[in-house]
């Protein structure tokens, strides 16, 4: 087990239709193409054996690596340093269009900074997670591998005047391995592609250089269009960079993390696959974006939204799926990769999400908080879309009065939760002011005594005394970090007594050294073995709640220990485990959009307090 790397010991590289991660010992192992959530290739994060992996390090096995992005852009760099030299493995994949499409590159450039060096290479693929045999052509400009309908060609980076007698060999199992000798200030390299017409060919090194090129620029302009000149500027803009990697160009839809099955408890069953995009998710990222200045991404996701709100599902989980697939499909079985061990043996690997049908009906607040939120930034309603809201009101007006399985996707059952009611309260609350504002036709009479029915229910219900807090669900008094949203969202004031109390009671039971549980899952039964971490969003949703209560020192302080636990990169995966290492899915994008709702929330107290202060002077 102790093969596998650390989940923090990786960095995310992308073209915005898929993406890999590559660990600070030089290795891929996990890529998927043609997109987030296709099979994968390489895969040995999951499986050392069975998975996959395209490795680079030098021959020397004595040596130190650091890692870090070519600034505002999403290219990585690994760099080795050894007794004979320091050489760098350059990893990025050209960005793509915004058309689907199977041809992916992804370019690994080896250079040789000072001294010698010698790096080791070996392409390992493992077709469709293992389970799709190969064969493999190898020629004297690289290799082409076939597995089925899927062609994989390497092509080897060198000058046209090289000589190409030295060619790579695949093993036994069609695995292709070579070393590439580099002087101080020569560049070699692997360009692999996913195009199933690519032949393998010598791509000169200058050709190499301006795909570089291009991608950086690509990057940098992309970061400059970022409107944010607060605090923390270069931590939000590593989060917006992630977010944008986690965005499906073709149709806007943000993946919760491009990873799968990676565990919540080392050795536990918590294992989920996160390559889908979830309404919630998803729909907190407009108005992030907005905050940044990124009104194009918001748009394309509320384009994307909209399209699920026109099209109801014949289901009993409502109008709306919890989660898709990144093209708009609700179809996500889910099934184990049978023999797999799984990340330093957390079994079972799980592909697919069978919490996709679950009612959770949280999802409607979130969705109309993100179609009021990009209205108030000039993103426009047309009456097609204002007749679909309407019509999902219509069947919530209905439905938000029964048991759900809520925000956690907990498998024991539904249950009243506070946090469904909650956001049911937001769904109605925020077409209530977009009917208002633009003077729209709309049942304004049914959904005001809706939204004034959940709200006494959660203050009569969702409110329990004997703790002196809002709980997890009604007639139990378990406590939720999801109810930090509370006073984000409106529901209560920051100052409220309800609230202080129940912020007290949170910081005694959830609270740890500043990071937050989700829940307590001993105290409220999900349906699954284990435990798990500290919940890297509520970390930053509780900073949050503290900026809103001008409790400004101690959400300061709490933000920048939370800064902390983030990897070398600035990258955060789900959760924090009690040894303080990272845990789940890899990069979580929930954690960094929340990241950056609570840095500009900070920011912002923080400078009224400022201007505060220097007008009493």
């Amino acid at each position: 087990m102790n093969d596998y790397p650390s989940i923090a010991d990786h960095g995310l590289i992308g073209d915005l239709q898929t993406t890999a991660l590559v660990s600070t010992n030089g290795t891929i192992d996990w890529f998927c193409s043609p997109r987030f959530d296709s099979p994968s290739i390489f895969a040995s994060l999951l499986d050392r054996k069975k998975g996959g992996h395209f490795s680079a390090h030098p021959v020397d096995g004595a040596f130190r690596t650091t890692q870090m992005y070519l600034p505002d852009t999403a290219i990585l760099i690994t760099r080795f340093l050894t007794e004979n030299g320091v050489g760098e493995v350059i990893d990025f994949m050209p960005v793509t269009s915004g058309t689907p499409s199977g041809d992916h590159r992804l370019l690994r450039a080896m250079r040789c900074v000072r001294g010698t060096m010698t790096f080791d290479v070996e392409i390992a693929p493992r077709f469709d997670y293992g389970r799709q045999s190969h064969r493999v052509t190898v020629t004297e400009d690289g290799a082409a591998y076939v597995a089925g309908d899927t062609t994989l060609t390497i092509s080897l980076i060198r000058d046209p005047d090289e000589d190409r007698r030295a060619r790579p060999e695949p093993s036994d199992e069609g695995d292709l391995r070579f070393s590439l000798t580099l002087a101080e200030g020569e560049m070699r390299g692997v360009i692999l592609d996913t195009g199933g017409d690519a032949a393998p060919r010598a791509v000169p090194v200058a050709e190499a250089q301006r795909l570089f090129d291009d991608t950086a620029h690509f990057w940098q302009d992309w970061v400059g269009r970022s409107t944010y000149t607060g605090r923390w500027r270069e931590e939000l803009q590593r989060s917006a960079i992630t977010l944008k990697l986690l965005t499906y160009a073709p149709t806007g839809g943000l993946v919760a993390a491009p990873t799968a099955g990676l565990p919540e408890q080392i050795g536990g069953e918590r294992n989920w696959d996160y390559r889908f995009t979830w309404v919630r998710d998803a729909s907190f990222s407009v108005n992030t974006l907005v905050r940044l200045g990124f009104f194009d991404e918001a748009a394309a996701f509320g384009r994307w939204l909209r399209d699920r709100v026109a099209e109801p599902l014949d289901s009993d989980s409502g109008p709306l799926n919890i989660m898709y697939r990144i093209d708009g499909d609700p179809h996500l079985s889910e099934e184990t990769l049978t023999g797999w061990e799984g990340y330093r043996g957390s079994y079972p690997v799980r592909v697919g999400n069978g919490a996709a049908d679950q009612l959770q009906l949280d999802i409607y607040g979130e969705a109309l908080e993100a179609i009021y939120n990009a209205d108030r930034a000039g993103i426009g309603i047309g009456q097609a879309g204002w007749l679909a809201i309407c019509k999902l009101l219509d069947w919530l007006a209905d439905n938000w009065d029964q048991p759900e399985e809520g925000i956690w996707e907990t498998r024991g059952g539904r249950k009243n939760f506070t946090y469904g009611r909650l956001m049911c309260w937001v769904a109605f609350d925020r077409a209530i002011r977009l009917a208002t504002v633009y003077g729209r036709p709309a049942p304004l009479t049914r959904w005001i005594a809706e939204r004034d029915a959940i709200y006494t229910q959660i203050m009569e219900k969702g409110w329990n005394a004997e703790r002196r807090a809002f709980v997890q669900q009604y007639g139990e008094p378990v406590l939720d970090a999801s109810l930090l949203k509370m006073p984000q969202v409106g529901f209560v004031s920051p100052h409220d007594p309800l609230w202080t109390d129940t912020m007290a009671a949170i910081e005694a039971e959830l609270v740890s050294d500043s990071l937050v549980y989700r829940y307590d899952p001993t105290a409220s039964p999900d349906g699954l073995q284990g435990s798990e971490g500290t919940f890297s969003l509520c970390t930053f949703l509780y900073v949050d709640a503290l900026a809103r209560g001008d409790r400004l020192d101690e959400a300061r302080f709490t933000f920048e220990k939370m800064l902390t636990f983030a990897n070398h990169l600035g990258l955060y995966s789900e959760e924090i485990a009690p040894t303080g290492e990272q845990i789940g899915n890899f990069p979580q994008a929930f954690t960094h959009l929340a990241l950056i709702d609570a840095a500009i929330t900070l920011n912002d107290r923080l400078d009224t307090q400022l201007a505060d202060h220097l007008r009493r002077r």
